[in-house]
């Protein structure tokens, strides 16, 4: 029995007086009980978590199943978001763009899945593939009561590199652009459609399952949804879904209140424009932000930054939202709804043409990955410049994206792979950063090795953490980690990653931790290579990335708690996985 079916009636909770009013009292929230609104965004959030669940377990490529590198969410009749999985941040808070694009294109009817990829109109980068689904009352079919969505990234979607995240100068090198379009009309799969987008990519058998994954995923949302309303009624799960935002506002609006009014600026640098043009000393590309704070609001311009770049760093709108809505989250208490409401009290201003709002046809297969972490970056330093306790040092800053692919030695198929590889946390006034692991943007897991060796001509010689690299403080950043690759056939490979020429801050007189590297080792001799590059490799040939660690916090020695040992979180599952043949290892020298 799934969470769902088993709640109780709801109907047995009426309205009470003097609970929790902090949040309730002088709005519309005080005509709905504190508890049932509780019961509401768990049976919400639930049904986004088991659309997940459903997506992973039935999905065919490793990028989905074991790096769970997808999200799903819930949106009301208006195509407002109501609850998500705790999924992936780049995609929750930019796939509301992509719900609202759908609804423009089309008057959606019941039995229709919508399918975009498309940055200029609601999607992120061409990997990132968006379906969306509206939800009918058998007994009412003249207008959707709620939508479901959810989006996954396809290890390949063509373009002119394997793992379609090649160094780009425009969007049509990245891969098939697609509108929103119906994949389903009425419950009718457009099978044209299906085979002109595998017909354009390198692996269409695993395309073909993760797009039926997905096409599972929002059925069972549709099914839990439409139980709910049957059990309780459609006016009553409406209006929860709107009493969930109005109390994300509320939220949100005390935590802005607690910071105190003023502008806080802050301003930082991304290592190139995503390798169309070679770097140049004393040209940077700026990202620049102003956060202004007046009681309950507050406003967030990027004005300033770079202009957008030729190559394939830019992000679009959405994704420069997601970073903002990421940020803002983080600030708010852990068990605040996330929904629309968290955004209503902030106004977010960034220039069109900017390389935090690109133009049609900029290229944008970075800016979703790497642009995206130097966003929340800046943003986060601009907010400690406002005296709050609880900022961390920059983190990594990249999520150091690996793809590469050719023909199989053994099944003479064409492969495709694509990871991305975790680093070290910023530390905090509380503790030191964790080790190895992703952060921010990303919320993914690791490839595990055995599976990376059964699915791939790839061997995994090193994987480590980087030890030293995390930048030292009264809290020390957390380690980044080294992972090297042996190439057991001859391969494309491509890397996008950044903080290889600026630092990640420490913050409070705390040191910035160390840059990351990028090396190629052929019989022996290693080379380095820049933080973005593509290059044919031969078998045998090793691909050895060390990632940046985090920033160090506050000044002085390393905090200590009663035993004499250092602060440390538990270590994660990924941490755990940090190891070789031999068992753990770290690294005590600077590579």
């Amino acid at each position: 029995m799934n969470f769902v079916e088993f709640v109780c009636d709801l109907s047995c909770l009426v309205p009470t007086e003097g609970y929790n009013a902090h949040f309730m009292e002088g709005s519309r929230l005080n005509s709905y009980h504190p508890i049932k609104l509780e019961i509401y965004r768990n049976l919400f959030s639930s049904i986004a978590q088991e659309m997940g669940v459903v997506l992973r377990r039935t999905a065919y490529s490793p990028n989905i199943k074991e790096r769970r590198d997808y999200s799903c969410a819930l949106f009301d009749d208006q195509g407002q978001l109501v609850a998500m999985g705790d999924h992936m941040p780049v995609h929750l808070g930019s796939m509301p763009l992509a719900v609202q694009a759908a609804l423009d294109a089309f008057a959606l009817d019941p039995g229709d899945v919508v399918v975009l990829n498309d940055p200029f109109a609601g999607g992120t980068h061409l990997p990132d593939v968006t379906m969306v689904v509206p939800i009918y009352e058998p007994s009412n079919p003249s207008r959707p009561v709620s939508f479901v969505a959810c989006r996954a990234h396809h290890s390949d979607v063509g373009g002119i590199s394997p793992g379609s995240m090649p160094l780009s100068t425009d969007i049509f090198q990245e891969g098939i652009r697609i509108p929103p379009i119906k994949l389903y009309e009425r419950g009718k799969l457009n099978r044209d459609l299906l085979r002109l987008v595998l017909c354009n990519v390198r692996t269409p058998v695993e395309r073909e399952g993760d797009l039926a994954a997905q096409v599972g995923s929002l059925k069972v949302g549709e099914k839990r949804l439409l139980g709910l309303m049957e059990k309780n009624g459609r006016q009553e799960v409406n209006d929860y879904m709107r009493a969930l935002q109005d109390y994300g506002e509320r939220v949100m609006k005390q935590v802005i209140s607690t910071i105190p009014d003023g502008c806080y600026r802050a301003e930082d640098l991304l290592d190139d424009d995503g390798g169309a043009a070679k770097p140049t000393p004393g040209k940077s590309i700026k990202i620049k932000v102003t956060v202004d704070v007046r009681g309950e609001k507050m406003k967030v311009n990027f004005s300033g930054s770079h202009p957008q770049v030729r190559g394939c760093m830019n992000a679009v709108e959405a994704v420069t939202l997601a970073a903002v809505y990421y940020v803002l989250r983080c600030l708010a208490p852990e068990d605040t709804p996330t929904s629309a409401g968290l955004i209503r009290p902030v106004e977010v201003i960034i220039p069109a043409g900017s390389i935090v709002n690109a133009r049609y046809p900029a290229a944008t297969a970075g800016g979703n990955v790497e642009t995206s972490q130097r966003i929340v970056d800046v943003l986060l330093k601009a907010l400690s410049t406002a005296g709050l306790d609880n900022m961390p040092a920059a983190s990594a800053g990249t999520m150091n994206n690996l793809s590469l692919g050719s023909v199989g030695p053994d099944t003479g198929q064409t492969f495709a792979y694509y990871e991305t590889i975790g680093g070290g946390m910023g530390a905090s006034s509380q503790a030191d950063g964790d080790s190895g692991i992703h952060t921010h943007m990303t919320n993914t897991l690791n490839t595990p090795i055995e599976v990376l060796e059964n699915y791939f001509p790839v061997r995994v010689k090193e994987y480590r953490l980087r030890r030293g690299s995390g930048g030292p403080g009264k809290f020390r950043g957390g380690e980044g980690i080294i992972r090297s690759l042996e190439m057991l056939a001859d391969c494309q490979v491509t890397m996008l990653s950044e903080r290889r020429r600026y630092a990640p801050y420490g913050l409070r007189g705390g040191n910035p931790g160390k840059t990351g590297h990028n090396y190629l080792v052929v019989k022996g001799q290693r080379k380095k290579l820049p933080g973005k590059f593509s290059l044919s490799l031969s078998k045998g040939d090793v691909i050895r990335i060390e990632t940046p660690g985090g920033g160090g916090w506050g000044r002085g020695q390393q905090q200590t708690t009663d035993n004499g040992r250092r602060t440390s979180r538990p270590q994660t599952a990924d941490q755990r996985q940090l190891t070789t043949d031999n068992g753990p290892q770290t690294d005590s020298s600077e590579n």
